[in-house]
């Protein structure tokens, strides 16, 4: 069985996995680097970020929610897109993606962090980003796109007791659906940091969905509290990606 990429940069090697089971991808930041960024591979431009878009949707998918992840059928035709953080860039470059490609994605809030900056890695030198204000949010949400949490403040969840995880988990919930006006359904843990505790209480906050950072498609008995996703980035230099790539052309050419 060939291998996957670390990341998604386009369908080619995955299309016949994506048939399998529901696929998730996640996306931080659309648009410009700026100088001094040291996640560079958290930045994606509009262009390439509207030719995925453009890309799934000429091989037959079309856009869904997470919840989707308990009817998956086969072969599957459904991808979810969510954005990790609520970039502001996010709201600049990619909303009008998604409206002219009818994309429908869910945006995971900083409950406690809306219009502020992202404090939790600009500490360790990352380059400053702005986060979406509450009128950028709203109209997000106008669009037709959706909003879900990422806790209060973007902390690591297992290393916090229990009563400090049930405030990130519960009130970020409440914050959100009482200033916008709109249910939220969905959860992702920041970092991926989890723990058996913390997953219990994601799903007694009354979440349907949660998204970790471990790569996969999700099937009909997956966890909805711990659904997969593939990070999705401009491609990779390395060379086992290049070689990974070319052994997919090549599987093309002599299946096709």
């Amino acid at each position: 069985m060939l291998d996957f990429p670390e990341y998604y940069s386009g369908i080619r090697p995955f299309k016949q996995l994506f048939r399998k089971g529901l696929p998730i991808l996640t996306y931080h930041k659309i648009g410009p680097r700026p100088r001094g960024a040291r996640l560079k591979g958290l930045y994606l431009s509009e262009r390439t970020f509207r030719n995925h878009l453009k890309e799934l949707k000429n091989n037959g998918f079309c856009f869904a929610s997470p919840e989707d992840a308990r009817l998956v059928r086969v072969p599957n035709d459904r991808v979810v897109i969510t954005f990790d953080d609520a970039y502001e860039n996010v709201f600049r470059y990619a909303l009008d993606a998604l409206k002219e490609e009818k994309g429908k994605a869910v945006l995971f809030v900083i409950a406690g962090m809306i219009g502020q900056t992202n404090t939790w890695d600009a500490a360790l030198g990352e380059a400053e980003e702005r986060l979406m204000d509450e009128v950028q949010i709203r109209e997000w949400l106008q669009e037709g796109q959706l909003i879900g949490s990422h806790t209060l403040s973007h902390s690591h969840l297992s290393r916090l007791s229990p009563e400090e995880v049930k405030n990130e988990v519960y009130r970020s919930k409440a914050l959100l659906e009482d200033k916008f006006g709109v249910p939220v359904n969905h959860f992702c843990y920041p970092y991926g940091d989890l723990s058996p505790a913390v997953v219990e209480c994601v799903r007694e906050a009354g979440y349907q969905t949660a998204c970790t950072v471990e790569r996969g498609v999700n099937f009909a008995g997956t966890d909805p509290w711990m659904l997969k996703r593939w990070t999705a980035r401009y491609p990779s230099r390395k060379l086992k990606n290049y070689w990974l790539r070319f052994r997919w052309l090549l599987r093309d050419i002599f299946q096709g």
